[in-house]
């Protein structure tokens, strides 16, 4: 099919299938019920994560969470605990999991100097039990919220994506100035004739203090 850009694409499974082939069965059939010793060892020094999960409008939504390493909680084999800190207040994750709580999330996590990575996927709920989050405090302050996650199924995904990405390899790091800065960013998009300097020290501001 072709579509209004005029470019072709695949509809159905079957095509789909006839382009890129079938799994081999160690590969289609790898997905664990639950957290292996390999898999919560990975949870155990991994420091950032991303979730994904969906609205009632049908919109689908990923966000990054990240901590000092280990900062998920491993409840039992099949559930985890990831801390809610301090953010934008836009609360998207948290609103599609209490408004939509029948879809379910998917989790990726990375671990920095290894490139496979951890996947998940499960149901999701947002608990504010503070004997439960009492222990994930990071400079004192204990989260008021967490992701607490019922896993489904989870596996290890192969290294050929972040190889390709080179993303470990300190050669592939940009200079910082190479790319513009959130506040210049947020002051051409918003059109504000706010200065550079004042949206600058409010981000700083943020992130020197406002971290948890």
């Amino acid at each position: 099919m072709t579509d209004d850009a005029g470019l072709s694409s695949i509809e159905a499974y079957d095509a789909l299938r006839d382009a890129v082939g079938s799994p081999t069965a160690s590969i289609a059939e790898k997905e664990m019920p639950l957290l292996d010793r390999h898999a919560r060892h990975f949870l155990s020094l991994s420091p950032i994560l991303f979730i994904s999960t969906v609205g009632v409008d049908g919109r689908a939504d990923i966000s990054p969470r990240g901590d000092p390493a280990g900062f998920v909680k491993v409840i039992d084999d099949r559930t985890i605990l990831i801390p809610e800190r301090p953010g934008n207040r836009r609360a998207d994750t948290m609103s599609n999991i209490v408004e939509n709580p029948g879809h379910s999330v998917a989790l990726i996590f990375l671990l920095p100097g290894v490139e496979e990575t951890l996947r998940a996927s499960g149901r999701a709920r947002v608990v504010d039990d503070p004997a439960a989050l009492a222990d994930m405090a990071v400079r004192g302050k204990v989260p008021q919220l967490g992701i607490l996650v019922e896993i489904d199924e989870v596996f290890f995904h192969c290294a050929k994506a972040l190889k390709r990405a080179r993303l470990w390899d300190p050669d592939t790091r940009i200079e910082r100035r190479a790319f513009p800065t959130l506040a210049q960013i947020t002051r051409d998009q918003r059109e504000t004739d706010t200065p550079l300097e004042e949206i600058e020290a409010r981000i700083r501001e943020s992130y020197e203090t406002r971290l948890y």
